[in-house]
């Protein structure tokens, strides 16, 4: 376990950019596939890749919230974090060698549930943080983790365009090891404050949802906006191949460079959030989000498409980071724990927005996904909104 002083110390700067860089390596992986699932659906012969591909991998990632995560509360956490890169690495060779559909559904779940390593990683950072610089520690961290989710659809689209989808796979083993090797050199060695039960862990988070309503409302709020976010990427590269664009999945990779830019707010927010509470960055967070769908509405060429997406990553980014802030400070020795309800329900939030999508696409094509995803952060809005009355309301009396 981290002695006090250490707490105080924090991890130094190389320590946090290992953990920035090991978080977007492995969160990546269950990106690769978005930009390539119509070189995938052709290579099988199978239009369901489409819809279930990126469904079962973000269902997989909340089934290892779920499963996995709490484990950091019981284990060593370094140990525990390169041996399930390890596990990563195994996944992603079984997706590059999926001979069928179903081998790639299944390998698909496992991606999805080895990679929440990278949630491992997150809470970790708070750990070794002191409270007053946790904000920035995480978003720092979540930088990483956030710049890992939008260039790998850039280099998937790019590796997939000249060497195929399963190149992209391949390539990904190593920079899972990677992973595990940055981890093993620079973590230092936690152990949990006491032994716990494994049935003991997934027992607490019934009492742990049912008695916070912080963190019920910061999981539901991050939710609503991550179905957004996912609405978009899953629908990206459809809307890109129709005229007038005519573009195919290098391209769709290439927002993710575009959304990048707003991968640097997160740190700005952790500032923001330790100076004065995470409460009205979760708001701006989901307006923005919101302001992004009316921008695709209304601006249906490349350019809106631009801006719309600048503007969309730069709203749910920070509004993670905040929301992330909101937890941890809820119950320190359950860190873990708080993020696998958290994480889990965000990542549910996501494989719903992903099939919502496919199934708006469907039935309305580009102009029902953007009902869909403006839609959905008027919820998240609301619920901020709600959150900050019921912080005012005892200050009132």
């Amino acid at each position: 376990m981290s002695s006090p002083t250490e707490r105080a110390k924090g991890p130094g700067r190389g320590t946090v950019f290992a953990m920035a860089l090991a978080a977007g390596l492995a969160v990546a992986s269950i990106y690769y596939n978005q930009p390539m699932l119509g070189i995938m659906a052709n290579a099988f012969h199978d239009a369901r890749i489409s819809g279930w591909i990126p469904t079962l991998t973000q269902l997989g990632y909340a089934a290892g919230l779920l499963f996995l995560l709490p484990l950091g509360d019981m284990l060593e956490r370094r140990k525990l974090i390169v041996v399930q890169f390890g596990v990563l690495a195994l996944a992603l060779v079984v997706m590059a060698i999926a001979p069928g559909l179903a081998v790639l559904a299944l390998a698909s779940v496992l991606v999805g549930a080895s990679a929440t390593v990278a949630q491992q990683i997150v809470p970790f950072a708070a750990i070794l943080s002191a409270p007053e610089k946790r904000g920035a520690a995480i978003g720092t961290v979540m930088s990483g983790l956030l710049t890992g989710i939008l260039l790998s659809r850039t280099l998937a689209g790019m590796v997939s365009s000249m060497s195929g989808w399963r190149a992209m796979f391949w390539l990904a083993v190593p920079l899972a090891l990677v992973g595990a090797v940055l981890m093993a050199r620079s973590l230092p060695a936690h152990h949990p404050a006491k032994k716990l039960r494994y049935s003991d862990l997934l027992g607490s988070l019934i009492h742990l949802w049912r008695g916070e309503p912080a963190l019920r409302r910061a999981a539901i709020t991050q939710a609503l906006l991550f179905a957004s976010f996912s609405a978009f990427w899953t629908t990206l590269a459809l809307r890109l191949a129709e005229p007038p664009l005519h573009l195919g999945a290098a391209s769709a990779g290439l927002f993710g460079i575009v959304g990048a830019v707003g991968v640097a707010m997160a740190p700005v927010a952790g500032r923001v959030a330790d100076r004065r509470g995470p409460a009205p960055v979760i708001a701006l967070g989901a307006a923005a989000t919101m302001a992004a769908w009316l921008v695709f509405g209304f601006w249906p060429g490349l350019l809106g498409l631009i801006i719309g997406v600048v503007v969309l990553d730069f709203g749910v980014q920070i509004a993670l980071v905040s929301n992330q802030h909101l937890i941890y400070g809820l119950h320190p020795e359950y860190k873990s724990r708080l993020n696998t309800l958290f994480m889990t329900t965000m990542f549910v939030g996501g494989a719903l927005g992903s099939m919502a999508a496919a199934t708006a696409w469907g039935h309305g094509g580009w102009r029902g996904v953007c009902m869909l995803g403006g839609v959905l952060p008027v919820g998240a809005l609301l619920l901020s909104l709600v959150r900050r009355r019921a912080r005012q309301a005892p200050q009132a009396h």
